[in-house]
């Protein structure tokens, strides 16, 4: 046998050690990170309890700003990710642009809505929050229309590179956070704010339940899609469905302190802004990198999406804040 194949031979053995460090190296780093993010939450939970609020009306105003916030945050998620996903698809609908516009919209009512300090709901701001939840409901059905007119249907392939089912249902729930903070906002004579009937509080916390398991999902399969080969990749399928298993709870548990709750949900708001350098990474390890950004930034990883975790967290907080500063037992 020729010197050289043994020579190959023996450097692809001793390779095979620096791929186990690799891969280990890139256990470690995963699991630094899931117990920074834990003790983060740990950090909080032992802070002191924040003094009860003066004023219930001054409370509910300030959830109702949170909760403007994070549709407006949600509102900027959707506006970049539809404007990057319909330029591939080249408009080729009209409607493709009614997303860039109500979401536009969604994000400068809720501008308004975070600086505004009264009690009362503001009609033009109504008005432009149930737009965005229309728009959601409509972006969702041509999506669903989309997957289910290629061949094979709703098959595991077109689920992949269809029309994503969940993009146009952020915005719907940027809509009802919206409409939600407005109804907060009108609550000025009770000390319980009401939804429809219900506790805002408790509603706000099983909608943004729902909206976290939501993103969950779609960031599962897309995750799944790329074979998890980061292990980073599985942090987003592990720390939002606690934050929403604990906001569930909130939903239809007693009333308590939730110092924990405040932490873990700190935590996942932090996973949003840490998947979006990761994206950046992603978009960079693309030929040509960030010098090629008008190619990479349409065939990498989507850099608007983590921050959804980051506005759905936010919305758990205002709920908290309502939870704990409301009588709804």
């Amino acid at each position: 046998m020729p010197e050289g194949s043994l020579g190959g031979g023996a450097t692809g053995l001793r390779r095979d050690p620096l791929h186990q460090r690799s891969r280990a190296r890139g256990r470690t780093g995963l699991g630094a990170l899931a117990l920074q993010l834990g003790l983060q939450a740990l950090r909080a939970a032992g802070n002191r309890p924040r003094p009860p609020s003066a004023s219930p009306q001054h409370a509910h105003v300030r959830a109702a700003q949170r909760m403007n916030r994070a549709a407006g945050m949600l509102a900027v998620s959707v506006l970049l990710d539809s404007a990057v996903e319909h330029y591939r698809g080249s408009f080729h609908n009209r409607a493709m642009y009614t997303p860039l516009l109500s979401s536009t919209l969604a994000l400068g009512a809720s501008g308004h809505g975070s600086g505004d300090r009264r009690n009362a709901a503001h009609p033009v701001r109504d008005g432009i929050y149930g737009l965005a939840l229309a728009v959601g409901v409509g972006g969702t059905a041509f999506h669903l229309y989309n997957v289910a007119k290629r061949p094979g249907g709703f098959s595991w392939l077109n689920l992949f590179y269809g029309a994503p089912l969940g993009a146009p249902a952020a915005l719907s729930i940027a809509g009802m956070l919206g409409l939600t903070a407005e109804r907060v906002r009108d609550n000025p004579d009770t000390e319980r704010p009401d939804v429809l009937g219900y506790p805002a509080g408790r509603a706000m916390a099983a909608v943004t339940a729902a909206g976290l398991m939501g993103t969950v999902a779609e960031v599962g399969l897309l995750h799944f899609r790329g074979a998890y080969h980061n292990p980073a990749m599985f942090l987003p399928v592990i720390v939002p469905p606690i934050s929403a298993a604990i906001l569930a709870e909130a939903a239809l548990g007693p009333r308590r302190n939730r110092a924990f709750a405040r932490g873990w949900l700190r935590a996942t708001a932090w996973l949003g802004v840490v998947g979006m350098g990761f994206h950046a990474l992603g978009v960079a390890r693309n030929m040509g990198g960030w010098r090629n950004w008008s190619q990479n930034l349409l065939n990498g990883p989507p850099l608007p999406a983590p921050p959804s975790f980051t506005a759905l967290s936010l919305a758990g907080l205002g709920a908290l804040d309502l939870l704990e500063n409301s009588h709804d037992d």
